[in-house]
């Protein structure tokens, strides 16, 4: 199995390098891909220095799978050369996700919907991917109406420049800003772009991404999305309404019987998800479980998980390790 992953020298990247050696992928050739700034830089794999190649010689080494996190325009330039070439592609970017032609994968959820003809298959948002595997048990069995949602991203989701901005802040030493404002002892109602409607570009991939990845508009989602001092792993706060009730006892023990969810949930303990607990793990976290009592048929939880890892590279290698498993690629 020849691989390449695009983005290697990035945040999600070195994620990817890390799950991929962690998890045993098959690899018989591993391509590092970056920019051409980036071009001839050594990177350690498994005991090995590999040098860092650009685009188009990894295209034209026609790798069997190529992994992106290289951002959106360079994968809306380059995934379908890649394709083109045979490659499948798993693109960890926000280019392909809604696009009707290309499936948007949780391999947990929908993975049995992949095909040999898909060629380029899209990772959701981090923020989705932890929302969804907690969501989708629970609107198979009560069916949803409604979600709200406000997250509580950390610094990491927006990559190496605003970890570094948090640091300075933190040191009291004035860097480079990612963010319009100081991030330290602040919080951003500000993920991604604002967009026409006053949302920003992440709360409505929050709203859309859910919908396409159950295959249902049967309910709507309504997100906030947040940035806070963090440095690693997204919390999201969860308000559902469904169409049926529900016992809080079945709910827990539907989410404890979910494959990648871990439930956390004693409040006489004191056992709660939280960021620093989801660190460097693949498992979605779930607590604070409980009837909303101002509303019929509606419950709020609070889910945790490591953004980098199942929010990023780890699903999209859970991908790749499907496709093999059914021989699709």
């Amino acid at each position: 199995m020849k691989v390449a992953v695009v983005g290697a020298t990035g945040m999600v990247g070195e994620v990817m390098l890390k799950v991929l050696k962690e998890r045993s992928f098959p690899i018989t050739e591993l391509l590092l891909v970056a920019s051409e700034r980036s071009v001839g830089k050594k990177i350690s794999y498994n005991g090995q220095s590999i040098s860092v190649i650009g685009l188009a010689d990894a295209v034209a080494a026609r790798p069997d799978l190529a992994i992106f996190s290289a951002g959106g325009e360079t994968s809306l330039t380059w995934a379908p050369k890649f394709a083109a070439a045979g490659t499948t592609v798993i693109d960890n970017s926000s280019a392909w996700r809604m696009d009707p032609e290309k499936k948007l994968v949780v391999p947990e959820i929908n993975a049995n919907k992949l095909t040999k003809a898909d060629k380029i298959i899209a990772n959701p948002n981090c923020s989705t991917i932890q929302l969804v595997m907690v969501l989708a048990p629970l609107h198979t069995r009560y069916q949803m109406k409604r979600v709200v949602v406000s997250t509580y991203q950390s610094v990491s989701g927006t990559g190496v420049k605003a970890v570094k901005q948090l640091e300075n802040e933190m040191a009291g030493i004035q860097g480079e800003m990612a963010y319009p404002y100081p991030i330290n002892r602040n919080a951003l109602p500000h993920c991604d772009v604002f967009m026409e409607n006053g949302y920003t570009k992440e709360e409505m991939k929050l709203a859309r991404e859910p919908q396409k990845i159950l295959d249902d508009r049967s309910f709507s989602i309504s997100a906030t999305a947040v940035r806070i001092p963090t440095a690693g792993g997204h919390s999201e706060s969860v308000n559902v309404e469904f169409e049926s009730d529900f016992e809080l006892n079945e709910v827990r023990k539907i989410l404890s019987n979910t494959p990648g969810v871990v439930v956390q949930d004693n409040p006489d303990t004191n056992t709660y998800p939280m960021p620093v607990y989801a660190h460097d793990k693949d498992d979605v976290f779930v607590g604070r479980i409980r009837r909303d009592e101002t509303q019929r048929n509606t419950l709020n939880m609070w889910i945790v998980a490591d953004n980098l890892r199942k929010g990023a590279a780890t699903n999209a290698i859970q991908i790749a390790e499907y496709l093999l498993h059914k021989k699709l690629i």
